[in-house]
């Protein structure tokens, strides 16, 4: 699945899990973790080691709120599904569905009844048959159907019993609600041609199929499915296989409906299958048999805004057929466009449905960021028909496998068919460098083991960037020690042997030791399960502390100094494999398998230009820590020769600096030696990386008001301005001239707003010479990859006459939804604390606002340098009215960005005044907690800057 909103997910909370016989299940759990430990090392695990062993059945009741995994004693085998949504074009709701479904299943051990998910459907005709529905036999009376809300299960207990070795079928109509929603079978109104629609879609990962039909809905459980759906008949229908058969049904009320058929499906994972139904058009196009359409609103079609994600579907699904050397296995694949769709999207076998945004192109936009954009995600999708669909993790436990591998593939693809795309640099700055960054805070570890993975909260919060983006970060690392030839003969043998079938990461570790015993060019210092454990089933990742006088390389976890806590981890112990270069020449590989090891050969002379740098281009997930000896040397050589260390290698080398600061290894004045080279940097995503260390988009207004703020302006404008003119050259008249550079449109906007931020003159004039263009000419149009910055700018620097013009634009009926998006920030950005107060006022108008953007406003307001104050009374005085549209989540907002301001005891109390009267007693706690601990970053945010002011007036000249 696709990130939602950008890889973050609401889950909701589960509670503890069954007292006795959960106990018994740990207890023997333990015993089998000395014998089967699935993380464990080849040679005595250590005792903190977490081992599930083999599946154990479950309690007889749910414990509340926890996943329940069923008996085995069914074993699903195929599902006749038939469902019935009572929709009709313009129908006004409530809306429902109805359905029956017969579930052949094989009979593993004795059983008196017949337990499967259900989830919020009201089952009714329960029956169970014996043998197959073609052969039906003496039937098995069911005494009693039972609910079990919580468990989100349907119980049929019997009279007799369900004997092992037969087949039996199980029967259930069931009924649902329909709603407008994300998850399950759900409803979404959309406006195509200028005429209102609604279309039905679903979204089954992870445990949301047993909310549409009754079901075996755990990944393991696969079977084959036949399919078929009632709906109206001005509507087409969709599902994972070809339609075989078209007919007509009349109901109740000898209303026609129409009745499409599909094809059986191959075996499967019931949070693959995938129905949609709508009035939508499509493109198609046929690549080695694949049937490719692509579905979209008529006017999105027309307008050939899915041509560009046609034309490279075709190709990726070739180029994963080629590496992979396994063949797609279904004859069509259909994409849907769907507007309001939850996730970027969801690869359901055969039905991809994806965010409508994810798809659409403009034909006349040749920018590559949009196309790379379209392209990762068509690629990551396409990557989960092998690594999710042709083959499944065992259990939610294992995603990574699923994600993480199709988030590798993502880049690859996205570069196959953009080949101008600079695929090392995007993948550190994009996957690498941030979950770095988020990793070292977070308490879990890429493969989880089962006991943990207790409740739908528990379940959805997997679905994070430490799955996505560690994961991927880890196989490309896997990769590169391994060789890609070698990985992907890897892969090949993995996705053959378990075809159809499930997996755990053991099973993918295993093939890859084939692979790697059977030749003799990569040398490992351990099986292959040994290293890739000591990433995968430990929390966090190393951090190396280089020695250079004595060639000592160190390892330990990676964490905070400032505040450091117990860490539950493996042995803080990983296999590390270090790329390496001295004096520009890239040195065999090495490994550091130990906590401390001497290497002779990174052992320096005196000589100034005798340099050391580890992990070369990021190869490894982990941070280096080099002594004071040869930063200085690193610092040097940045100054004198840039190009010296491969861009990736000065993008980690900085950010690893800027990050140990962070976490109390080393000083700020270290990580701020590094950046007087930048005046010779002319990488935007190494400056982008610098710009968001040392001006967080979070603290630009604390910064203005900080005596740092002269300092910085000077250093850095004069480090700028090289590059600055450079891509300011382009921007009034060949613009188009950037449309093949990536990092020009992700990263131009963060640099020229930040240029503006500091007061440069230029940025500043450009800002009012294009606004003002702009003005005269409103059919004009400023350039995208700077447009938020010249608004915000051209309003800030203008007077009300700027600021009343974006408001007319941003009233004018033919404004797009990403302009008004744009310009609700920049009208923000006046300097006049009239007008930020006229626009808030203008906030409250319903009819002129959506209560979305209301909210928008205020959140804008509160993060400028003059608004915070000036946000912060209005919601005050305004609270009664405000509460009734937003609540406490727009409270919340307000305050978490009011204590970056907080540094006394003072200041909290005068924040309590207010939300002692608003908020409940727990509330009023969580928010105090929260102002306290802001009030404690600002005081040791305070003292850094102290520090960086101090170094700043030494340096500023240099």
């Amino acid at each position: 699945m696709g990130p939602r909103g950008r890889g973050l997910y609401v889950g909701r909370r589960a509670a503890a899990a069954g007292a006795a016989l959960l106990l018994a299940l740990l207890l023997a759990l333990l015993v089998l973790a000395a014998l089967y430990g699935r993380c464990r090392r080849e040679e005595a695990p250590p005792p903190s080691l977490r081992a599930p062993g083999p599946a154990a059945p479950p309690p007889p009741a749910a414990a509340a709120g926890s996943v329940r995994r069923l008996p085995r004693h069914l074993l699903p085998l195929h599902y006749d599904l038939e469902l019935w949504p009572r929709v009709r074009p313009g129908q006004a709701g409530p809306f429902a569905f109805s359905g029956q479904v017969n579930i052949t299943v094989r009979c593993l051990r004795d059983t008196g009844a017949a337990v499967l998910h259900s989830s919020g459907l009201r089952s009714h005709g329960a029956a169970a048959v014996r043998g197959p529905l073609s052969e039906p036999g003496a039937a098995v009376e069911v005494a009693e159907l039972r609910h079990d809300q919580e468990g989100e299960v349907a119980v049929l207990e019997l009279r007799g019993r369900l004997r092992a070795g037969h087949l039996y079928v199980l029967q259930l109509g069931f009924q649902g609600r329909l709603e407008e929603g994300l998850d399950g079978l759900f409803l979404s109104r959309y406006t195509d041609q200028g005429q209102s629609s609604m279309l039905i879609a679903s979204q089954m990962e992870p445990t949301y199929a047993r909310r549409v039909y009754p079901c075996f809905d755990e990944p393991a459980m696969k079977a084959t499915f036949n399919i078929r759906i009632i709906h109206n008949p001005s509507y087409v229908a969709l599902s994972n296989m070809p339609a075989i058969d078209v007919s007509e049904v009349k109901d109740e009320n000898g209303s026609l409906w129409t009745v499409t058929t599909f094809n059986t499906s191959l075996k499967m994972s019931t949070y693959l299958t995938a129905f949609v139904i709508c009035d939508f058009n499509y493109v198609t196009r046929t690549e080695r048999g694949n049937e490719i359409r692509i579905w979209a609103r008529k006017e999105a079609i027309k307008n050939g805004y899915v041509d560009y994600a046609l034309n490279i579907t075709g190709s990726i699904f070739a180029f994963l057929e080629d590496i992979l050397n396994v063949s797609y296995p279904l004859p069509k694949t259909d994409l849907v466009a769907v507007p309001g769709f939850g996730a970027g999207g969801m690869e359901n076998w055969g039905l991809i449905i994806f965010q409508e945004a994810a798809l659409m192109n403009l034909p006349s936009e040749e920018f590559t960021i949009r196309k790379a954009m379209i392209a990762s995600v068509v690629s990551h999708e396409l990557g989960h028909q092998w690594f999710g669909n042709l083959v499944t993790m065992n259990w939610w436990n294992d995603l990574w496998l699923n994600e993480g591998l199709a988030s590798y593939f993502e880049y690859l693809g996205a570069t196959f068919v953009e080949p101008k795309l600079p695929l090392d640099k995007i993948f550190y700055a994009h996957i690498v460098q941030p979950v770095l960054r988020e990793d070292s805070e977070i308490a879990r570890s890429l493969s989880e083991s089962e006991d943990k993975i207790n409740g739908s909260f528990s379940l959805m919060s997997l679905f994070d960037n430490i799955t996505y983006s560690k994961g991927a970060s880890i196989t490309w690392m896997l990769s590169g020690f391994l060789t890609e030839k070698l990985f992907l003969k890897a892969l090949t043998s993995y996705l053959k042997e378990f075809s159809f079938s499930n997996a755990n990461q053991d099973d993918l570790w295993t093939h890859i030791q084939m692979v790697v015993d059977a030749q003799d060019e990569v040398q490992l210092p351990a099986p292959i399960k040994q290293i890739m454990d000591s990433w995968t089933c430990q929390n966090g990742f190393p951090v190396l502390t280089l020695n250079l006088t004595t060639g000592t390389v160190r390892q330990e976890q990676f964490f905070n100094k400032n505040n450091r806590k117990s860490t539950d981890s493996y042995n803080n112990t990983w296999i590390i494999p270090i790329s390496w270069m001295r004096n520009g020449s890239s040195q065999p590989l090495t490994w550091l398998d130990k906590s401390s090891k001497m290497f002779p050969e990174m052992q320096v002379s005196e000589s100034e230009y005798d340099w050391i740098l580890l992990n070369v281009n990021l190869s490894g997930y982990y941070r280096v820590n080099y002594d004071q000896i040869n930063l200085k040397r690193l610092a040097r050589l940045l100054e004198n020769d840039p190009k010296a260390i491969p861009a990736v290698s000065r993008f980690q080398l900085i950010d690893d600096v800027f990050a140990l600061t962070d976490f109390g290894y080393v000083p700020i004045e270290t990580a701020l030696e590094l950046t007087k080279y930048l005046a010779r940097e002319d990488e935007l995503f190494i400056w982008n990386m610098v710009l968001l260390n040392l001006i967080p988009d979070n603290l630009e207004s604390t910064l203005k008001n900080h005596e740092v703020y002269p300092l910085l302006k000077k250093y850095l404008l004069k480090r700028m301005l090289p590059i600055y003119h450079y891509y300011a050259g382009f921007i009034p008249q060949n613009v188009d001239a950037l449309e093949d550079d990536y990092f020009a449109q992700a990263y131009l906007e963060k640099f020229m707003a930040t240029a503006c931020w500091l007061g440069l003159q230029d940025c500043l004039d450009l800002s009012s010479e294009l606004f003002a263009k702009w003005r005269e000419n409103p059919e004009y149009k400023i350039p995208l990859l700077i447009r938020r910055t010249v608004y915000c700018y051209g309003v800030a620097v203008g007077s009300d006459k700027e600021w009343n013009f974006a408001w007319e634009m941003y009233n004018h009926t033919d404004s797009d939804e990403e302009d008004e998006d744009i310009l609700l920030y920049a009208m923000s950005c006046a300097k006049e604390s009239w007008l930020l107060h006229r626009y808030l006022q203008y906030g409250l108008s319903d009819t002129l606002f959506s209560s979305n953007g209301t909210s928008a406003i205020i959140s804008h307001v509160v993060t400028k340098d003059i608004g915070h104050r000036i946000a912060w009374e209005f919601v005050t005085e305004n609270w009664p009215l405000l509460s009734q549209g937003y609540g406490h989540e727009l409270l919340h907002g307000v305050l978490k960005v009011m204590g970056r301001f907080v540094k006394t005891d003072v200041q909290i109390q005068e924040l309590q005044v207010f939300y002692n009267s608003t908020l409940e007693e727990d509330e009023r706690e969580a928010i105090t907690m929260l102002l306290e601990s802001a009030k404690l970053e600002n005081i040791e945010r305070r003292k850094q800057l102290i520090k960086v002011a101090s170094w700043l007036e030494k340096n500023v000249d240099d």
